[in-house]
């Protein structure tokens, strides 16, 4: 972030300032690899509608926001998209650019969008002018630097980590010959002469370049967008420092340093003065959505609602709940899960499934077994309240430690620029057989069970009973609690893949929710909690017992941590043969989705190393559920929707709805929003293509053998080949609950009334399992006949 120095304080210095700061604000965080969460990529737009953000990133970054309009006129003619949506659609739009009746909407959709003109940099006119391409010059330049500051621990030589990112590049380039080799003669002058602070480069750039304030806005987000991932890790970096109450100033560095490239630039090539006062004037005009980015955002509202129409139809009506199941699973509320879930209630009329965050509310910082890494296990929205270890034994760390040592110094002596040559001609033969294990699937390693976690220090009985209380209450199991209880984290296997993490547990910050069942699991077990849980009107059978286990998303096998709760096999053989024909029940189900495989095949697609869809993650998720499970338990919701359990009727002034709103929905939202932005602007959003990946700094990959980070999804996760597997659809929110007590919760949460304010969220109101309202943007709800019309 900017500090505002005495110095620069006349109104444009101010102005200037400002812009970059919203600039700033405007690009999405990309967390690192080793805990990759989804984000949503419009964060900074979260203020616009989609027809406005449209407006914007067509000009900073020369994208749609929406589908071809060949995708949803082929839904038109097929029917998928009704009459009955189009005109809710174009009702429903406020724009007075929108068509003025349901036959041109058609007729507009039936004809392909204008191309988005993006503003040209100054680097692209001057690659015009001179036929050298200065925006790759730029991105490989500037990529190798970052690649080796941002490093968090692949290199095996990285540069000083203290020194800011704007000296550091600074000493680098002042030194690094390769743009003067390119034709830009007097660089390392250029930048050994540029001003000591990001702040002041930054002004006297401007100054230089003749941005005017009206114009540095979109100038600087186009800028900072033409940097790819680089721009959103130093966002997250922001991120990470603001939400423990500091800042950082990365990425105000990282503007400061593509400007000094535009500012070289344009000395060097100044016949393009003129064509670059143009695109200041282009920056300067005010932004607004064309008419044809009016007419995609209707055509994306209409697609929505066809959705809607197809899942209300498939809601419950009735509750048939039983009086106390002879097993309560608890799923986290992950799409993959709905599939599992499924499968598994039809095993028995006495199983009973429920949807929970994959934390299961406990706020963890928790150190691994043989690990000095601190893992936050909580969703990103929050700060971690308890510290938790899989540590135990000293000898048996000791061990862990040196073992993990004697791997790392083995892979740097396999990695060196001179030991590499010695580890070849010694190891060749023995890693020509290591490779054709891995051809034949082979390398996978098999899931090892951690030493029993533990909360440390240990909690007073008062905290443990308000704890478990709290949990239970949101899970809503205050009484007809099951004699067995199961708590099941969720977590992916495969190998080969930078993105492992992705896969796992977003409500866990991207790592597996095995830790967080099994301390929830040995916290309702303590005999000093359970005693204290009938004061808190919480009623746990005396012989209920709750058992921890993992849902393998990518093999759909369960396992069971028995271990901690002192159940024999013998007790639990029935749920083991439950879990088991379940899971083979949803690998039959997945594999009609993933190209190429067969549910026999599911398991071992897991252990290849050149499998680059061993999963579809959460692919096609498009609604997010709070109800009772009646609400959704004879529904076939094909794993695209979230589903947490809620009963309104035991939430106590509507902590645990607030809890929901402001947590789990948002953290979905960012799933889907992140898998929305890969589909429609994969350029810019997306991660490229697996096939050529290679990872940089443990941060994220590039393309090839440098440039730019790619941020977001690889087009596999989202692709088969052929067509999108992802429908890009905005979440549709359904909660059952009154109206007036979700309004309320909005009106004090206002950054999660925008969302659906703006349209990026839709937000559903039921009863009894039947949609009674829909939200409309500035707070009021439309009857019932709206939406049987148009939901």
């Amino acid at each position: 972030m900017f500090i505002k120095h005495a110095q620069f304080t006349s109104a444009r210095k101010s102005g200037i300032l400002q812009a970059g700061e919203t600039a700033i604000r405007a690009i999405p965080p990309a967390f690192p690899l080793d805990a990759t969460v989804a984000v949503n990529p419009f964060l900074g737009q979260v203020n616009e509608d989609l027809a406005g953000a449209s407006a914007r990133l067509a000009r900073v970054a020369g994208v749609n926001l929406t589908q071809p309009r060949k995708a949803h006129f082929d839904d038109i003619q097929t029917g998928r998209i009704g009459d009955e949506d189009l005109t809710a659609a174009l009702d429903a739009s406020s724009s007075p650019l929108k068509p003025g009746n349901l036959e041109t909407l058609k007729d507009r959709a039936s004809q392909p969008a204008r191309e988005p003109k993006t503003a040209s940099t100054i680097a692209e006119l001057a690659a015009t002018a001179s036929g050298i391409d200065w925006p790759s010059v730029i991105s490989r330049t500037f990529g190798l630097w970052a690649s080796g500051h941002f490093d968090r621990g692949q290199a095996l030589w990285t540069p000083a980590p203290d020194e800011g990112a704007f000296m550091a590049w600074r000493a680098w380039a002042s030194r690094d010959l390769t743009p003067e080799i390119a034709g830009l003669s007097g660089f390392c002058s250029h930048v050994s002469a540029a001003p000591d602070t990001a702040e002041q480069a930054v002004l006297k750039t401007t100054d230089t370049l003749g941005l005017s304030i009206a114009a540095a806005e979109t100038a600087f987000h186009r800028l900072l967008i033409d940097l790819g991932g680089w721009a959103q890790h130093a966002r997250w970096l922001l991120w990470q420092a603001e939400l423990n109450g500091g800042t950082d100033a990365t990425l105000a560095d990282i503007l400061a340093i593509r400007l000094i490239w535009e500012e070289a630039l344009l000395t060097r090539f100044p016949e393009i003065n003129d064509q670059w006062k143009e695109e200041i004037s282009a920056h300067e005009a005010p932004l607004s959505a064309s008419g044809d980015q009016v007419v995609d955002a209707i055509l994306q509202e209409a697609a929505e609602r066809a959705y809607q129409r197809e899942i209300v139809s498939k809601l419950g009506t009735s509750n048939a709940g039983l009086k106390r199941p002879a097993v309560q699973a608890a799923f986290c509320i992950d799409v993959r899960s709905e599939v599992f879930r499924r499968a598994l209630e039809s095993q028995s009329a006495g199983i009973e499934t429920i949807g929970f965050a994959g934390f299961f509310g406990l706020p963890l910082a928790h150190t691994d077994h043989g690990s000095d890494v601190v893992e936050n296990h909580l969703p990103v929205l929050l700060k971690p309240a308890l510290t938790s270890t899989s540590q135990g034994d000293k000898k048996a760390e000791h061990k862990e430690r040196v073992g993990r040592r004697v791997l790392r110094a083995f892979d740097r002596f396999r990695q060196a620029a001179v030991s590499s040559f010695a580890f070849v001609e010694a190891a060749g033969p023995l890693y020509g057989l290591k490779l054709v294990g891995n051809a034949i699937g082979m390398s996978g390693k098999k899931s090892g069970r951690s030493p029993v976690p533990h909360i440390d220090p240990d909690l007073g009985a008062e905290t443990k009973v308000e704890i478990a209380a709290s949990v239970l209450k949101a899970m809503s199991l205050t009484k007809g609690l099951a004699p067995t209880v199961l708590l099941v984290g969720h977590g992916a296997q495969m190998t080969n893949n930078p993105h492992k993490s992705a896969y796992h547990c977003g409500a866990c910050g991207g790592y597996s929710g095995e830790v967080s069942a099994r301390l929830l699991a040995s916290l309702l077990n303590d005999p000093e909690t359970r005693k204290g849980l009938p004061a808190k009107g919480i009623e746990v059978p005396s012989d209920t017992r709750f058992i921890a286990g993992l849902h393998n998303t990518t093999t759909d096998n369960v396992t069971l941590y028995l271990e901690d709760c002192g159940r024999s096999g013998t007790e639990v053989r029935s749920l083991e043969k439950w879990l088991e024909q379940a899971g083979a029940e949803a690998r039959t189900e997945r594999a009609l989705r993933l190209p190429g495989a067969k549910a026999a095949t599911i398991a071992s697609r897991a252990m290849d190393w050149s499998q680059i869809r061993p999963e579809w993650g959460l692919a096609g998720c498009a609604a997010f559920v709070a109800a009772p499970r009646y609400v959704t338990a004879t529904a076939d919701l094909e794993g695209r929707a979230f589903l947490h359990s809620y009963d309104w009727q035991t939430d106590e002034d509507f902590k645990t709805l607030e809890l929901i709103l402001t947590a789990p929905m948002v953290v979905a939202s960012w799933i889907s929003l992140q898998y929305y932005g890969s589909s429609v602007a994969p350029k810019v959003f997306g991660g490229g293509n697996k096939l050529i990946h290679n990872a940089v700094g443990g941060i994220g990959v590039v393309e090839g053998n440098g440039g730019n980070l790619r941020p977001g999804l690889p087009w596999q996760t989202l692709h088969d080949g052929k067509a999108l597997v992802h429908k890009p659809l905005r979440l549709s929110v359904l909660i059952e609950a009154p109206q007036e007590a979700i309004s309320t919760i909005l009106q004090a949460h206002p950054e999660v009334e925008t969302l659906f304010d703006n349209g990026w969220l839709h937000l559903f109101a039921m009863k009894e399992g039947s949609v009674v309202s829909r939200y409309r943007p500035g707070g009021a709800w439309s009857g019932e006949e709206h939406l049987k019309r148009a939901a």
